[in-house]
């Protein structure tokens, strides 16, 4: 019988809450504990709470469920120690390919694989915008996101100076236009304006249209929901007004944390090194053996 793949979520946030679940769930998979900054002699799911992944014996995969500007040394430090990454890294552009080029350095070195930004933009999308654009080399893909909670942009603006808690949304304006909406909790003694500036002047917000409110309670406006437009017009050859959409609603947390999960798997199966989800077989994803799933599944 084939040995279960070991896996450690690291952090205990929204997304790790559902990677514990996802785990749980996998057939193929086994929860080896779960790192945190402060640890407890309690468990979670039946797993040791720890501060050092050392602490939890073999590890074959840490889904690195922290914030994005986190995962560059995080990631470092597991790859240096053998242990494959999967991480939700949300920055796109030229941030995320430095994170790739400095992570297949030290997977290389570690003798170990990173799969980066595997959650579902940049992601599940990024796949989907490969694949359209395969089917219409020339024309224009708009991503629409929202409405909806952005985990990552909710992130930023909880790490500022004078906020006790916020809740930033995503919506659509079209054509891959988008506005912030950020509702913000702040500490008694916190200024709203310099609050404010903090957060449109961050790198997360900066090109994009923000409204920053302040609330009572961010928790009485909380939905983990969020979702996804993709359309793509184009030209397939020489064949014109080719039209694709693409389109999801779903529960922020838990999809990327199944998307981590999946591609936790798909690290067993590659060479060491860093790569983007576009970048792996997408049947490495799923359990079962080859045959089977293309018999299954093409």
């Amino acid at each position: 019988m084939t040995s279960k793949i070991r896996v450690a979520v690291v952090g205990y946030g929204n997304i790790g809450k559902f990677a514990i679940e996802a785990v749980l769930e996998a057939p193929d998979m086994e929860l080896a504990g779960i790192v945190r900054r402060k640890s407890s002699a309690s468990e979670l799911a039946g797993a040791p709470v720890v501060c050092d992944v050392a602490e939890l014996g073999k590890v074959d995969v840490a889904l690195l469920c922290c914030p994005s500007r986190n995962v560059p040394e995080t990631a470092e430090k597991y790859l240096a120690l053998g242990i494959n990454t999967v991480d939700s890294f949300d920055i796109h552009g030229e941030a995320l390919w430095n994170l790739h080029s400095q992570l297949d350095k030290a997977g290389k070195a570690g003798n170990a694989v990173a799969i980066i930004s595997a959650g579902w933009d940049p992601g599940s999308d990024s796949v989907m915008r490969v694949l359209l654009e395969a089917m219409a080399p020339k024309g224009i893909t708009y991503t629409n996101f929202g409405p909806g909670m952005s985990m990552g942009h909710t992130v930023v603006v909880k790490s500022k100076q004078g906020v006790r808690n916020a809740l930033s949304m995503t919506v659509p304006a079209g054509t891959g236009i988008h506005r912030r909406l950020v509702y913000v909790e702040l500490e008694s003694d916190a200024d709203f304006a310099e609050v404010e500036q903090a957060i449109k002047t961050d790198a997360y917000f900066a090109n994009d249209r923000t409204t920053v409110t302040q609330v009572d309670n961010v928790e009485d406006l909380l939905d983990m929901g969020h979702g996804v437009l993709m359309e793509r017009k184009g030209v397939s050859g020489a064949t014109h007004n080719q039209l694709f959409e693409f389109s999801m609603k779903i529960n922020n947390p838990a999809l990327t944390a199944q998307i981590m999960t999946s591609c936790g798997r798909a690290t067993m199966r590659q060479k060491p090194g860093a790569y983007t989800m576009p970048e792996i077989p997408l049947i490495d994803m799923l359990p079962g053996d080859k045959e089977t799933l293309i018999r299954k599944l093409i």
